[in-house]
């Protein structure tokens, strides 16, 4: 719901505009000229100067035109004169209203009549409580009641919640208790870091007998002090409230909601919303934010004098809430989280399954609500980059996987000077396989030239760097230049310039060896927009399977030899790529692989003086490891997935043709 303090500009109606010119002429003439008289100092907030146009005493009626702005609290108020029926000395003038509850919220439009009567001031409007509403008698007001939705839960693949239920502190006033209404929402906000106006928008249209939640806090993030200050304020009370609000899982890729895990959340919220709502600020709970929080059932309501409830004018469903079903397995995400727990400096873990780009795990270290580096950071892929560009030079015909490829220590291309890892050489005559398998700089920098700008740039596009692919969240799908020089076109080749990837765009590249196709990623197992507008992109067969080759022998007896884990394959490529994060140099260690169907990316930020690969290589094994029994060659299918084979298998076995006890077809 809306901040409504932002106020749209009250604009009169032409059809009342016209006795704007003589609305302060008494007495009245004619019916017709009091009525727009009446109406037009109602819209324009003039309560008193609208008064003296009735038979009621002033004081009173301009105090009740007043209250229905406070009981609605409108952002406008426009009135047209309908038909005017005069008998003698009275008559009855019909109007149509159209009371804007605020932007984002509705506009209630209905019609009203008053009673006229020609006296010694002249014509004058009979009061009554109904010339407000046809339905309002007297001793009644007006109120809005809203109806919020409980957010949605956020699920894996298979069902298991990732948001935890929380037990939040709502602060709220019962309004009808409050000595000094505006003061005392005043003070609350003060005492809470909270914008005052929203609290105020809604304790003012509120029932005032109704206890009205403003903030909801957490019960880590409240002191007693604070409760005890709270209710000393007349009319404020605290209610303990259970919601699914913080998660348990995959915090960045999940998000935060405001209202419960910060304060002056008017000032962290671009679009809409009503005090004690939820707002996803960031992850899915906040692309999904009008799924999961539904909107507000309002209603448009007559209290008595009690405050009891005795008509309801006019009523606007909302949308129930919803929830998202998301491709996070739970498993793999604690398996993500546990190993990343152990490391000294920041890294991150994403895990997809090769066969549809279907996120299994997002992880960073450390772990926040506010680190989404797992699909935005940009960094230099180093040497890891050769996946992409031995697949240029299989393609361009530049080299083939036994081809002699020199790996010396050093390599001069134009201006600038490659080093191996460790200033290490390959002696001898080694291919490119052997080259892969211990990641040789300086044999895939001198190749560039061979392979050609083009080439690089079409297989970079093939397994997703730079793509247009998104995601519901942010993402960074990698950046691509092509290189306008031999020097630069070496860098490219193994990742040291013109390149930038995030660890999801690396897992999604090793994907498509695994599974000899690139797809675009997928997080919302529900969201039919993901992925949708890039397709998956077929590899070459042969190229596909001299990389799976390459990968598997770099983790047997290349520089990956740390990854070689469990019974089934690893296949995997490293590097570390000194380079300059947030302002400070820092090495990146990265592990790019799959098992069996499990495609994992690891880069870990590590001190640039740890040249050797062992943090990035431990972890993707130690991850592996903690994965259940038979996963990485059987990935749980989806919860949706499930549903559609029990569907399809249901629907085979109703089949006539495949029953089993169906009797044999006649011979003829």
């Amino acid at each position: 719901m809306p901040p409504r303090h932002l106020r749209r500009a009250v604009v009169v109606g032409t059809s009342v505009a016209l006795a704007a010119a003589i609305a302060g002429c008494t007495p009245h003439p004619s019916p017709e000229v009091a009525v727009r008289a009446f109406l037009i100092d109602w819209q324009a907030g003039e309560y008193e100067a609208a008064a003296r146009h009735t038979t009621g005493e002033v004081e009173e009626v301009a105090g009740a035109l007043e209250q229905v702005h406070d009981q609605l609290d409108l952002a406008a108020l426009r009135f047209e004169l309908g038909g005017l029926d005069q008998q003698g000395d009275t008559g009855t003038a019909e109007f149509h209203a159209q009371a804007d509850l605020g932007i984002g919220d509705p506009v209630w439009q209905y019609t009203g009549s008053m009673g006229l009567e020609q006296n010694a001031e002249g014509w004058q409007i009979t009061w009554a409580p109904d010339v407000i509403h046809p339905k309002l008698e007297e001793g009644e007001r007006l109120a809005v009641n809203y109806d919020v939705p409980d957010r949605g839960q956020i699920f894996d693949r298979n069902g298991r919640p990732l948001v935890a239920e929380q037990q939040v502190t709502a602060f709220g006033v019962v309004p009808a208790d409050m000595e000094d209404t505006e003061k005392g929402v005043n003070d609350l906000a003060e005492l809470l870091d909270e914008d005052p106006d929203p609290l105020l928008n809604r304790v003012r249209s509120a029932p005032p007998e109704q206890f009205q939640p403003l903030v909801l806090v957490r019960k880590r993030d409240v002191e007693g002090a604070v409760t005890r200050k709270a209710k000393r304020i007349s009319g404020v009370e605290t209610s303990q409230i259970t919601m699914s609000l913080y998660p348990e899982q995959a915090q960045a890729t999940v998000g935060e909601v405001a209202g419960t895990v910060g304060h002056n959340v008017s000032s962290r919220v671009a679009g809409p919303y009503q005090a004690g709502d939820t707002v996803g600020l960031s992850g899915l709970q906040s692309a999904f934010q009008q799924r999961l929080a539904g909107t507000a059932n309002t209603e448009v309501v007559t209290l008595d004098g009690d405050g009891e409830q005795t008509d309801v004018l006019e009523t606007w469903p909302g949308e129930q809430s919803g929830s998202l079903s998301a491709t996070i397995d739970a498993d793999a995400q604690e398996a993500a989280e546990g190993v990343l727990e152990a490391l000294p400096d920041s890294g991150y873990l994403v895990a997809v399954d090769a066969r549809n780009g279907h996120i299994l795990a997002a992880a960073g270290q450390p772990g926040s609500t506010d680190d989404d580096g797992a699909f935005t950071k940009e960094y230099r892929p180093g040497e890891v980059f050769t996946i992409v560009s031995t697949a240029a030079a299989l393609e361009s015909g530049a080299a083939a996987p036994d081809q002699t490829v020199p790996c010396d220590q050093q390599r001069q291309v134009g201006d600038r000077r490659f080093t191996n890892p460790n200033n290490t050489a390959l002696w001898g005559s080694p291919d490119l396989a052997r080259d892969f398998a211990y990641t040789c700089t300086t044999a895939f920098a001198g190749l560039g030239e061979e392979v050609g700008a083009d080439a690089l740039a079409s297989s970079a596009a093939d397994f997703g760097v730079g793509g247009d692919w998104r995601l519901s969240v942010p993402t960074h799908s990698g950046e691509f230049t092509v290189p306008r020089s031999e020097e630069d076109l070496a860098a490219a080749m193994v990742g040291a310039d013109n390149v930038t990837v995030s660890p999801l765009t690396m897992a999604l590249a090793a994907g498509g060896v695994a599974s000899g196709s690139w797809n675009p990623p997928r997080l919302a197992v529900s969201d039919e927009e993901e992925g949708e507008n890039v397709p998956a992109r077929e590899l070459d067969t042969g190229t596909v399977s001299a990389l799976q080759d390459m990968l598997r022998d770099a983790v047997v007896e290349g520089s990956a030899s740390g990854a070689n884990v469990g019974d089934i394959p690893v296949h995997g490529q490293v590097a570390t790529a000194v380079q300059q994060v947030d302002g400070e140099e820092t090495a990146v260690q990265w592990f790019v692989g799959y098992q069996g169907d499990v495609a994992v990316a690891v880069a870990i930020e590590v001190d640039p003086a740890l040249r050797f690969n062992q943090y990035a290589e431990n972890t993707v094994g130690e991850f592996l490891l903690r994965l259940p029994s038979g996963y990485v060659e059987n990935i749980p299918e989806t919860a949706e997935d499930a549903e559609e084979e029990e569907a399809e298998q249901g629907a085979d076995s109703e089949d006539p043709a495949t029953d089993l006890g169906a009797p044999p077809e006649a011979s003829e």
